[in-house]
C-alpha cells in the first residue's frame, strides 16, 4: 500500500454510532470480512509499518480474570496500529466495589477510544457497554467469547484447503462452545458438539445460532457421544474441562470420562483434520501430548491469530472509514 495513502486515512474516525462486540453475532454481517481483513493485515508486512489506524486513541482492557494470549495480544495489536495499550487489573479499579460499573463506564468513556473487558459475570460487561459512550469489547465472560471466536474462525478459513468435513466440539458447553457454534453459523460451517450429559451449552444462545443457521444453511447438531461428534469431521476442538472460576466444582472432572481428545479419538476424523485448542490446554486431561503435538495441530497459528483478528475487530469498530479503506485498497 502506497504511504501517501496510507497517511490519508491514519485519523478518519468515524463519528458514527458505536458499535460494542459483546458477542459475537453483534458483528454477524461483518464477520466474513473482519476475518479476511485479519488474514490480509497479517500477510501485509508493509501495512504493520505504515497503517496505524489507531494513531492518538487509547485502549484501556480491563481483566478480572488473569491471562496470557488476551492481554499479549490486545496489548501488543493496539501497538501495532498505532494506539496506546492500557492494561487495568482488578486491583486498580474500583470497579463494582466502591465504584459502580455504570460510572465506571462513564468516566473511562472521557479518557479512552475504547474498552475490553475480561469478566466473570456476563451481566457486567453488558452493564458496562450500556453506560459507556466508546465501544466495549467482551475479552471473555461466562457466556461468550467473541475474540476467540475471531480467531477461531479465521484459523478455519486459513487452513480451508485442507479441510474437509464438519466442526466438531468434544468438551464442557461452555462460552467458547457458545461463540464457536454462533461463528459456524455465521460462516455457513457445519458444527456437531458433543458434551456430557448435564453439560450441554446454554439453549437460548444455540436456538440463536440456530435461527443464523437456518438463513446461511449449516447444520448444528448436538450429542453426547465425543465418537458421533468427530467421525468424519474436519475440525477437532476442545477445550479445559474446568474453567477459571469452578475449580470448587468437585468432580465434575469425572464427568468428562471418554471426552478426551486422544489418538483413538482422532482416527475417526478425517485424515487432514486440523485440532483446535483455544489454551491454556491441560496435557492429559482434555488433550493428549501426542494430538495437541502433531502435524494436524494449530493450536498455536490459533493463539496468533487473536492478535490479528482483534486488530481488524478494533479498527472496525474505533475507526470504521480506515478499516473501509485499507479493505478496498487491497
Amino acid at each position: 500500500m502506497p504511504r501517501m495513502v496510507l497517511q490519508e486515512i491514519l485519523n478518519m474516525k468515524d463519528n458514527e454510532q458505536k458499535v460494542d462486540l459483546l458477542a459475537i453475532d453483534d458483528i454477524s454481517e461483518k464477520l466474513s470480512e473482519i476475518v479476511d481483513w485479519a488474514i490480509r493485515i497479517k500477510n501485509d508486512d508493509e501495512a504493520l509499518y505504515d497503517f496505524k489506524p489507531l494513531d492518538g486513541m487509547s485502549v484501556g482492557s480491563i481483566y478480572e480474570k488473569p491471562s496470557t494470549r488476551t492481554r499479549v495480544s490486545f496489548e501488543v495489536g493496539v501497538n501495532r496500529l498505532g494506539g496506546q495499550p492500557i492494561t487495568l487489573l482488578s486491583g486498580d479499579l474500583q470497579l463494582g466495589k466502591s465504584e459502580t460499573i455504570a460510572d465506571t463506564a462513564s468516566v473511562l468513556s472521557r479518557y479512552l477510544d475504547c474498552i475490553t473487558y475480561r469478566c466473570f459475570g456476563h451481566d457486567d460487561v453488558m452493564e458496562l457497554a450500556k453506560h459507556s459512550t466508546i465501544p466495549v469489547i467482551n475479552a471473555l465472560s461466562d457466556l461468550h467469547h467473541p475474540c476467540q471466536a475471531a480467531a477461531d474462525m479465521m484459523t478455519i478459513v486459513e487452513n480451508s484447503d485442507r479441510v474437509n468435513g464438519h466442526v466438531a466440539w468434544v468438551g464442557d458447553g461452555n462460552n467458547v462452545l457458545h461463540d464457536l457454534a454462533l461463528g459456524c453459523a455465521i460462516l455457513g460451517l457445519d458444527i456437531k458438539f458433543a458434551t456430557p450429559v448435564g453439560f450441554e451449552p446454554d439453549p437460548d444462545i444455540i436456538m440463536r445460532a440456530q435461527k443464523i443457521a437456518e438463513r446461511s444453511g449449516s447444520k448444528i447438531e448436538g450429542c453426547n457421544s465425543a465418537e458421533d461428534a468427530v467421525t468424519d469431521a474436519g475440525v477437532i476442538y476442545t477445550d479445559v474441562f474446568v474453567s477459571m472460576g469452578e475449580e470448587h466444582l468437585d468432580g465434575k472432572m469425572s464427568s468428562f470420562d471418554g471426552f478426551q481428545v486422544n489418538e483413538e479419538l482422532v482416527a475417526k476424523a478425517d485424515e487432514s483434520y486440523i485440532f483446535m485448542h483455544c489454551l491454556p490446554a491441560h496435557r492429559g486431561d482434555e488433550v493428549t501430548d501426542g494430538v495437541i503435538d502433531s502435524q494436524n495441530s494449530v493450536v498455536f497459528d490459533q493463539a496468533e491469530n487473536r492478535m490479528w483478528a482483534q486488530m481488524s475487530i478494533l479498527t472496525l469498530l474505533c475507526n470504521e472509514a480506515a478499516w473501509q479503506t485499507y479493505w478496498e485498497l487491497r
